[in-house]
């Protein structure tokens, strides 16, 4: 796990800005209908912290995407458990930048 800044996807030139964009829309719907209530609370938290919620919103998009790539890649359910427990270490990542 790593607690380096959240640049993954979400930031930079080699984005694509429709998956940027579902991630976003993803969570700001979370927070709307309050499920999982994580996300708000993840939110809230980290802007408690300090955090922008620029930058906190791109957090959790981080934590989003491991979901997403589980779904995609290797054709998992959406696993709320790891996905809450992973919201609750954030500022950490759920996963090394080197390794992406």
């Amino acid at each position: 796990m790593s607690k380096a800044h959240p640049a993954m996807l979400l930031d930079g030139e080699n984005d694509d800005a429709t998956l940027r964009e579902v991630i976003f829309d993803t969570i700001e719907n979370q927070i709307r209908d309050g499920q999982p209530p994580a996300t708000a609370a993840t939110l809230q938290r980290l802007m408690d912290d300090g955090m922008s919620r620029e930058l906190a919103l791109r957090y959790i998009g981080c934590v989003l995407s491991v979901e997403l790539f589980e779904i995609v890649k290797h054709s998992k359910p959406f696993d709320n458990a790891r996905y809450v427990s992973n919201l609750e270490a954030l500022p950490e990542l759920p996963y090394d930048e080197d390794e992406i």
